[in-house]
């Protein structure tokens, strides 16, 4: 990515052109690092978004809406007595700094019109937005910051960052930019602008170089030539807002002149909107994915223990039988056991062999055949409710590596949050089940098969909600004993033949855990014939009358 110095001149070019003398409505602050103004002006309502966050600090105009906290952050708070209804005067930047100041009329407590100066440094992990007075006092700011070379606190004088490089927008001649190139000429041409000129980052020179097919390492002069001239060029154009951001090789973006001759007047502040929304969406996915994965992978650790203990409980309970026996035997040799012995030896007359029986030496000869009826009776009773833990605990891991499937192959946010929301909703979940995060309504997969149109759920809860819709002559189907998605192919009273209920068994594989094994086992059947049974988990179904295919 590169915000530079001249992203933020065409930034600013575009607003001056478009939201000048608009007005403030409202400030919000839906994150510690995101200030958005709420504009209006012209029969128009416009979002300025200001981002400090490191990776994508930036400021353009958005589209997208975000979640406030119920609470305002003070520093929200502040800007909103300052500049509530404050109307913009002007927006400028210095040079190819990637500073913004936006200067706003507004009136004091004496009714008395004020001028008040907003800051926007954009700089990475050190951006930030000031709150200056017409005197250049701070008045407050995002981050304060306290270095050996600024001091950006309330009530001290702003000053511009430190900056010792060229200004190329100052250069007059193309022979006053080849004395600079002369000083170090032995580097790339990308390190070069870098490290020697304001706002000129070196992705904007990459892709501008491999387009106008100039080696970094050229030092031709003529090359040296054709770059520069472009530049100005491009420098005229922002002036115009006659640009347009384009995304460079291998990621990131960079501004290029626009060729079209229909020159949209917000080009770049909607580009850098799309570009950035979508990079947070991804980013916000990998973060909702891993926080998801954690937990319930952390679940299912604690099932496999149950599972364990489970199976040693189940071993106990398989000596009830010997128990039993022992009590049986004691009885009946009751006479001959002496006290405080270890164990004894008595006839079985059930195989007609010898057994030695341990004893507690502690315990009187009727306590011993009590202990053994007693171990008896609790294995006998307790058999029952273990094995029913079991199938419970089983079904409990089936269910939840179904949801780690799922969000494994989860492309979407909205669908990941409803993942989020369904397992937060369980009793054996923990944690926050609150989100900042809103999820829009997501609709199943759509196919069209030999002119049937067919649905695929995407989760559980929508997996519930198509079989539940279906209508019953509808087809259902489901791969046989591994977690998936419902799958429905919508029949309006028509015969199916055999390759279509194929194509939408291949669907129902490709849409299960075991869509890369090969000889899957998938069933159908109507949909009069699934149900889910009450009080089951979402997604859960239960179906008879079905036939099964086997696909690849």
């Amino acid at each position: 990515m590169a915000f530079d110095g001249l992203i933020t001149k065409s930034i600013c070019t575009e607003l001056q052109q478009n939201i000048i003398g608009c007005k403030i409505n409202k400030i919000y602050q839906p994150s510690p690092q995101d200030i958005i103004l709420d504009l209006y002006g012209n029969k128009k309502r416009y979002q300025l978004l200001i981002c400090t966050n490191g990776n994508y600090a930036r400021t353009h105009l958005t589209k997208y809406e975000k979640e406030n906290p119920i609470t305002a952050p003070n520093f929200c708070m502040f800007l909103r007595k300052h500049l509530n209804g404050a109307k913009m005067l002007s927006i400028q930047n210095f040079d190819l700094e990637r500073v913004i100041e936006i200067t706003w009329e507004t009136y004091n407590e004496m009714k008395d019109k004020i001028v008040k100066k907003l800051i926007i440094e954009i700089m990475g992990q050190f951006s930030n937005v000031l709150l200056v007075n017409e005197s250049g006092t701070i008045l407050d700011c995002l981050k304060h910051v306290v270095t050996k070379t600024r001091e950006l606190l309330p009530v001290r004088p702003y000053t511009l960052p430190e900056n010792t490089k060229h200004s190329f927008l100052s250069l007059p001649n193309f022979e006053s930019f080849m004395a600079i190139w002369e000083s170090d000429s032995s580097a790339p041409l990308d390190q070069f602008f870098s490290t020697h000129f304001i706002g000129i980052s070196r992705p904007e020179i990459q892709n501008l170089c491999r387009n106008l097919s100039i080696s970094l390492d050229t030092q031709k002069t003529d090359e040296l030539q054709k770059l520069y001239h472009y530049l100005k060029e491009l420098l005229t154009h922002i002036e115009n807002s006659q640009v347009n951001c384009v995304l460079g090789q291998p990621k990131g973006y960079y501004l290029a002149l626009d060729q079209s001759g229909n020159f949209n007047s917000l080009a770049v502040n909607q580009f850098l909107d799309e570009y950035y929304h979508q990079q947070e969406e991804e980013t916000l996915l990998i973060t909702y994915r891993n926080k998801l994965l954690k937990s319930i992978l952390g679940i299912l650790e604690k099932y496999n223990r149950r599972l364990v203990n489970i199976d040693k409980k189940i071993k106990e309970c398989s000596h009830m039988d010997t128990y039993k026996l022992y009590g049986e035997l004691l009885t009946s040799n009751l006479y001959q056991i002496k006290h405080k012995t270890d164990h004894i030896t008595v006839f079985n007359y059930y195989n007609n062999e010898n057994v030695e029986i341990p004893l507690d030496s502690s315990l009187s000869p009727s306590q011993n055949v009590d202990r053994y009826y007693k171990k008896y009776n609790k294995c006998r009773n307790g058999l029952a409710i273990i094995q029913k833990q079991k199938e419970d605990t089983i079904q409990e891991l089936e269910y939840m590596e179904g949801l780690v499937d799922y969000i494994k192959n989860c492309q979407e946010f909205s669908l990941l949050k409803k993942v989020h929301d369904e397992f937060y909703a369980l009793p054996v979940s923990e944690g926050n089940k609150n989100t900042n995060h809103q999820s829009p309504k997501s609709m199943p997969k759509k196919y069209i098969i030999n002119g049937f149109t067919v649905y695929v759920g995407k989760n559980n809860k929508q997996n519930d909600s198509l079989t539940r819709s279906a209508n019953k002559e509808d087809l259902w189907f489901h791969t046989q004993k591994i977690h998936g998605s419902h799958v429905i192919l919508k029949t309006e009273g028509r015969e199916v033949d055999f390759n279509t209920i194929l194509q939408c068994a291949k669907l129902a594989a490709q849409n299960s855990k075991a869509k890369h094994s090969s000889n899957i086992p998938v069933d159908y059947t109507y949909v009069k014939y699934v149900r889910k049974p009450a009080g089951s988990k979402p997604g859960f179904a239960v179906y008879v009358n079905y036939k099964t295919v086997f696909v690849n």
